[in-house]
């Protein structure tokens, strides 16, 4: 997938202009939708013709810092008695109200578990 800079991309009118055609070989661009393996959700410009994929070097660096977000929250489970425990770190305590002793609800997923205070 080819990356554009910054400076190549204007404005969204602009960048829709400059997506029509093809700079391989002139074909027709379309604009689609797709999401990381993590849920983000990004917009691409692929060629009807060729297969050229070309994405916006902005959205790439919002996804990276999305990533960087994610990442940063990364904690160990530890055994308590006969179960497992997971630290939460204090950002993420104080950014959903979480206080010693408060109940939570897990809901197990596909691909992992969501925490939501009860």
């Amino acid at each position: 997938m080819k990356k554009l800079q910054k400076s190549e991309i204007f404005d969204s009118a602009h960048k829709r202009k400059a997506f029509k055609t093809c700079t391989e070989c002139k074909g027709n661009m379309k604009e689609l939708t797709a999401k990381t393996p993590e849920g983000f959700e990004y917009k691409y410009f692929k060629c009807e013709k060729c297969g050229e994929e070309i994405l916006d070097m902005g959205q790439l660096h919002n996804i990276a810092q999305r990533y960087r977000e994610m990442k940063r929250f990364h904690t160990k489970i530890s055994k308590w008695g006969m179960s497992l425990g997971l630290r939460i770190p204090k950002e993420l305590a104080v950014r959903y109200h979480l206080k010693d002793d408060k109940e939570v609800m897990i809901i197990p997923e596909k691909e992992g578990m969501k925490i939501i205070p009860a």
